[in-house]
């Protein structure tokens, strides 16, 4: 079955395929069984909407849906929806943070079939069992450029886990550190896995509390890199709306979403000991 596949915009994870669109179907447009209108975000339900009548009008069969759909995603199939490398080796989480909308979406942790690919993109893989994780590295020991980027749980990794990993062709691996409490495990973490600085990355969740202020936010910014890792800054979003941030928000979290600046804004801030952050 040929089905093309349209999304609201490009992320680093669209495919790159001939039946893959964004936005409008253009003038020539190619033969297919169905169209696949996906998005990912709750703020682009609109537009995704009106893609689905605007792909209407030349094909029969026009489905929305995606994670923004709530979709519980129930398989995974390469290339589809994600571009080719990335991999799916499980759904969902059995944890129940109030920021994050993977539990109520997908459910309890559930392991998949094992898909070849570098990029392991699943919500909690550290939660899998000890026997699918050994096969998902068993796997990914016949790949190059590894990239663990869908936040692996501090907390969870092992002596094991960490071992099998240093004997892996491993690019990037992120963890994640949503909370002040997260500071002693992310560095627990760390004393395991020995990895390089450029190999370790971390997701950093602000604005959960709507009352944290930029100081209280670098302090964080800066125990993640003192961890050993760069941080990945996130303004949270919750599921059912957009929040606009004050556009210094913004820049401050651009800033630490780009490493060479990361490491300048560090230096800069050790140097002057955060004065005037506020």
């Amino acid at each position: 079955m040929k089905i093309i596949r349209v999304f609201p915009r490009r992320t680093s994870h669209t495919p790159t395929d001939d039946l893959v669109f964004i936005g409008e179907p253009p003038m020539m447009r190619p033969e297919a069984d169905e169209v696949h209108v996906s998005y990912t975000f709750i703020w682009d339900k609109t537009k995704a909407e009106h893609l689905r009548e605007a792909w209407g009008q030349y094909y029969p069969v026009v489905k929305l849906g995606g994670p923004a759909y709530d979709d519980p995603g129930n398989g995974f199939t390469p290339g589809l929806y994600l571009k080719n490398g990335i991999t799916i080796t499980s759904r969902g989480c059995n944890n129940k943070c109030p920021w994050c909308i993977v539990p109520k979406r997908e459910g309890k942790i559930r392991e998949l079939d094992i898909l070849p690919g570098n990029i392991i993109q699943d919500n909690n893989f550290l939660q899998c069992s000890s026997s699918h994780i050994n096969k998902v590295l068993d796997m990914l020991a016949r790949q190059h450029t590894i990239r663990f980027t869908g936040g692996l749980e501090a907390s969870r990794v092992t002596q094991s886990f960490s071992d099998r990993l240093r004997g892996l062709r491993v690019k990037e691996v992120f963890l994640a550190c949503d909370t002040d409490e997260s500071i002693k495990p992310l560095r627990r973490a760390m004393k395991l896995l020995q990895l390089p600085r450029n190999k370790a990355r971390c997701y950093v969740l602000l604005k959960y509390n709507p009352d944290e202020t930029m100081l209280h936010a670098v302090i964080r910014l800066l125990e993640v890199w003192e961890a050993g890792f760069k941080p990945f800054a996130q303004l949270y979003q919750p599921p059912d709306k957009t929040i606009k941030y004050p556009l210094e928000w913004q820049r401050f979290v651009r800033t630490f979403q780009r490493p060479a600046a990361t490491a300048a804004f560090i230096k800069t801030v050790l140097n002057t000991n955060a004065k005037g952050l506020n």
